[in-house]
């Protein structure tokens, strides 16, 4: 290894090689959703119910768009509630690449990617010189526009939509019977949107969002491109979620304006994160398992008449997460841990307290060991009483009258 100068011992003289970096640990995050993954792998062979399938594959494609939304509104804290104009770019790219002129689904999926990168650098140009709320509005004025365009548009089915050809199934079409293509296929997809938010939180990008988001000012006085990097995280979210509406696209042979490119859609992708965890790797699986849960089950019990009633429960998660947990699922878990872990070690400090103070006690009898009654020595003898004869008989011989008598 040759040292820099600057790890040179200048009074020596002497080259000092500095020790490498210590490598990186994974975290107990990545081990967690590796398990999750092993177990999704074997879950539509153990669950064989069409239904239940589907409610799975919901639940993958949710989570899918909430960790390509966590990239922007997560890591950089650019909250984007227009994420579902990238997700309709993409559903009605590749839909119409196929229908229209006959190319394969899977470069459709790409090319839809692609495009929703570039309309996400036309747009984020004009946006990020807005902060705060007033981005948000102008990415939910973006979506409205888009949606606009796409129902108004005829050459793209307007608003009557446009509906996937089923003569021809297989892999080569992107078009299925059975469920189980879909569910692996989704959940290929989420694995791919994970490990690219992994590379982005393990790398450079993942420092740079992160002080985008807490202190903007302070990165910017080091000389952070804070455009830039915000660009950067548009893009790379825009090109995910729009693999997810080409994904919904070809799963559901059907789109339509409301159904890719409605609001509501917009917030439940950012909901699926900040009910999860914002910011974090598994914070958005956990909301996708609850949202959908709550959007199935509530469809089951109420049908029809109950429609609105999920979206009810999504306005009081909302209060209940702002209000108790700003953090999320994943961030109580954290700070359960972290309570957990603090009370443990004041616990052990305690008990550690306690055997030194033993010790110190023992080392000291050691030392002054306790003074036993026979050990002390017997008390200094008095002199005898004497009786007067005797004392006469000693003042006679010194020439001295006794006590009280005459001289």
């Amino acid at each position: 290894m040759t040292p820099t100068p600057a790890a040179l011992n200048q009074a020596g003289g002497e080259a000092v090689i500095m020790p490498p970096p210590p490598r990186r640990r994974f975290g107990l995050e990545p081990l967690l959703l590796l398990a999750l993954f092993l177990a999704m792998l074997a879950f539509p062979h153990v669950f064989t119910n069409p239904a239940t399938q589907n409610i799975a594959i919901l639940i993958l494609m949710a989570a899918q768009t909430g960790v390509a939304w966590n990239i922007l509104g997560g890591y950089a804290g650019q909250v984007s509630l227009g994420h579902v104009a990238f997700y309709g770019i993409g559903a009605y790219t590749s839909t119409l690449l196929f229908a229209q002129f006959g190319v394969n689904p899977w470069l459709g999926m790409l090319s839809g990617g692609v495009v929703a990168a570039l309309i996400s650098l036309l747009i984020g140009w004009p946006c990020f010189r807005l902060k705060g709320h007033y981005f948000t509005m102008a990415t939910i004025a973006v979506a409205e526009i888009v949606q606009i365009i796409f129902t108004n548009w005829d050459f793209a089915g307007a608003a009557v939509g446009l509906t996937i050809p089923m003569d021809k199934q297989g892999w080569d079409t992107f078009v299925f019977a059975s469920k189980l293509p879909y569910y692996y296929i989704a959940l290929g997809l989420l694995l791919l949107t994970l490990l690219a938010n992994l590379a982005i939180e393990r790398s450079f990008l993942g420092y740079y969002f992160r002080a985008i988001k807490d202190e903007p000012d302070a990165a910017r006085s080091l000389g952070v491109p804070l455009g830039k990097y915000k660009q950067i995280a548009f893009v790379v979210s825009s090109f995910l979620t729009a693999l997810g509406g080409s994904l919904y696209a070809q799963k559901e042979l059907y789109i339509d304006p409301p159904s890719v490119l409605g609001t509501g859609l917009s917030i439940k992708m950012a909901l699926v994160s900040i009910l999860g965890g914002i910011g974090s790797l598994s914070g958005p699986v956990i909301g996708a398992v609850v949202l959908t849960t709550i959007d199935e089950v509530t469809r089951a019990l109420f049908g029809g008449s109950g429609r609105g009633t999920d979206l009810v429960i999504y306005a009081a998660l909302i209060i209940v997460i702002a209000v108790y947990y700003p953090t999320g699922v994943v961030g109580w878990f954290r700070s359960f841990r972290a309570r957990r872990a603090g009370r443990a070690a004041a616990q052990q400090e305690a008990a550690a307290h306690a055997a030194s103070s033993d010790a110190r006690e023992a080392a000291s009898r050691t030392a002054f060991p306790p003074v036993s009654k026979a050990s002390v020595p017997s008390a200094v003898a008095q002199p005898a009483l004497r009786s007067d004869a005797e004392v006469g008989a000693d003042n006679t011989a010194l020439g001295t009258a006794p006590p009280g008598g005459a001289p």
